[in-house]
């Protein structure tokens, strides 16, 4: 009888689970008290990194776009008959490096710098993302990862400083600025006033500015620099169907023809990329393996397959590893050559050269410094705001007031992190959506965003490997973000023309113009020209209110003197 009421013993994760529960960490934790296990967070937090892993080459492609600390000082002196090499060309057919040096065609000396720009920010991608979820998981216990976030990065990148440097606002001013950012940010997520910042935004604006972000996202996957290459350009309508082979592709610059038939270039102007389709339109094979990548990514989306993006970006990636293929990512360049070299290290330790501590406060004084720090803030205030509160309304964390458990520490936890980025040299640093996935996972504490944390900290040893993800396998992931960003438009009225033009037009311009602010501004300035004749009417009604109230109490005041008055002269009468 004593055999048959003996309870089975305990397995080894049970007994795992039991004891963590018990220590000081447990209870640190509070791993009974949220009804979860220390087993089911490690698997939380897997679920999450696998699916926000991308992030990783994403966000190191696209502000090395920049060119980050590059200029033309890293560009080489170059022969202008290739075949001869520098040492052996005569003194007068020497090309001195200009301006023209950082575009098509790129001097190889500028491509090897922005090149290992590209590894530096891999590493400050990590680095970013590690401290901000160790922060998170530490202070606030909250099972939210963080990471540089997509929009923010492509706005610094294609609108404030531009291609190669081509924009308003050089690279090293553009950190600056998001370094301010985030300390006001900091202060008023201090003060508790980041909630009611964000509601002064129309609603039309502030719910469509998800979607207009997510297209712009999704239009700069589907181009040749960041993406698939389905995209091009067109003279006529500035953009219609790609998909060139590269030798089918040739640049664009800007020229001016003389009275003799002459053509140059103008003075100052610079040659684009490689953008012009002039032959073999779709038969570009990076393309067709990218769609591949889109396929597959999509397909495990459907099928709620976690790490869907991940999967995607490595059989794209693997398939490029391979050399004297049409889809290579090693061609047999020099440059090509070097990066090989690299990659077949497979670990290495790579130490920040160039991106950390990169700010510079000069050119603080310029219209466009301040229209990037303003931009970045209303972006911070409404996406980490929003998705902070999603994510707690999401794993059920939310009281009746609208509060969560940890609430504090998590605003001040992504705004250091986004002043920790600046000082890495990356775009701003965000709480990710993609931390649904743990939540979903049964992620209930901080050690699911620890354990991403951890995630991020093996990533430090495999530089090599991240640094050899070509565009087409980044393009797909661009793509479904985007679609995952569109959902928004659900809860903006379409029925209210004061409501669903700002919001279309939000939507509307951030991809068509390259730029976030413009497509805020244009959403914005959209909404208050509709209001204004209704605000006018509604101003003109309170004062006709408040000036009949006025006259009545001013009659009352006169009718209670008369009545004074009155008394007055009674009281006379009786005394005579």
């Amino acid at each position: 009888m004593a055999q048959l009421n003996q309870q089975p013993p305990l397995s080894l994760p049970a007994r795992l689970n039991s004891f963590m529960a018990q220590t000081r960490v447990g209870k640190r934790f509070k791993l009974a008290e949220r009804n979860t296990t220390f087993t089911t967070e490690l698997r939380a937090g897997t679920a999450t990194f696998l699916t926000m892993a991308y992030i990783l080459a994403v966000n190191a492609s696209i502000i090395a776009d920049s060119g980050g600390t590059c200029s033309v000082s890293d560009c080489i002196p170059l022969c202008s008959d290739p075949n001869i090499p520098i040492s052996r060309c005569p003194t007068n057919r020497v090309t001195r490096p200009d301006e023209s040096c950082k575009f098509t065609p790129v001097n190889p000396g500028y491509a090897a710098c922005v090149e290992r720009t590209r590894r530096d920010l891999i590493v400050a991608t990590v680095a970013s993302s590690l401290i901000g979820c160790t922060i998170m998981g530490v202070f606030a216990n909250l099972p939210l990862a963080l990471a540089p976030g997509m929009g923010a990065n492509a706005y610094f990148a294609y609108s404030v400083v531009g291609f190669h440097g081509s924009g308003a606002v050089p690279y090293r001013t553009a950190l600056t600025a998001i370094f301010l950012e985030g300390l006001i940010f900091l202060f008023i997520s201090a003060l508790g006033f980041r909630a009611k910042l964000a509601k002064l935004v129309p609603k039309p604006v502030r719910v469509s500015s998800s979607a207009g972000i997510g297209l712009f996202l999704a239009f700069i996957g589907l181009q040749n620099n960041e993406g698939i290459g389905l995209i091009g350009y067109s003279p006529s309508t500035l953009v219609t169907l790609g998909g060139c082979p590269r030798n089918g592709l040739t640049a664009l610059g800007p020229v001016i023809t003389a009275l003799n038939g002459t053509v140059s270039l103008l003075p100052g102007g610079t040659v684009s990329d490689r953008i012009l389709c002039m032959r073999n339109r779709m038969e570009s094979p990076t393309l067709w393996l990218g769609l591949v990548g889109f396929v597959i990514i999509a397909y495990c989306l459907m099928k709620n397959v976690k790490g869907a993006m991940i999967y995607g970006i490595i059989l794209v990636t693997v398939i490029s590893w391979f050399r004297n293929t049409s889809v290579t990512v090693f061609p047999n360049t020099e440059l090509g050559d070097s990066e090989y070299r690299y990659f077949k290290k497979v670990v290495d330790v790579h130490v920040i050269k160039s991106t950390a501590g990169a700010l510079s406060f000069k050119g603080m004084g310029t219209g466009k410094f301040w229209e990037a720090l303003v931009t970045f803030l209303y972006v911070d205030i409404l996406d980490t705001t929003g998705t902070l509160y999603s994510m707690a309304r999401f794993a059920g964390f939310l009281d009746q007031n609208g509060n969560f458990e940890g609430q504090y520490f998590a605003f001040m936890s992504d705004a250091s992190s986004i002043v920790v980025g600046s000082l890495l040299g990356t775009s701003p640093v965000t709480a990710f959506i993609e931390s649904s996935t743990g939540i979903r996972e049964g992620g209930r504490t901080g050690m699911t965003a620890l354990t991403v944390a951890g995630y991020f900290f093996l990533a430090f040893f495999f530089t090599p490997l991240l640094a050899s993800i070509p565009p087409w396998a980044v393009g797909p992931p661009l793509i479904l973000v985007g679609v995952m960003m569109m959902k928004c438009v659900v809860e903006i009225n379409w029925e209210d023309m004061r409501e669903a033009i700002p919001a279309f037009m939000t939507i509307l311009l951030m991809p068509l113009t390259y730029s976030i602010a413009y497509g805020l501004i244009g959403g914005i300035a959209t909404f208050i020209v509709l209001h204004a004749w209704e605000w006018g009417e509604e101003l003109v009604r309170k004062n006709v209110i408040k000036k009949d109230s006025k006259d009545v109490s001013n009659a009352n005041v006169n009718k209670n003197h008369r009545v004074v008055d009155h008394h007055q002269e009674d009281d006379k009468a009786i005394e005579v």
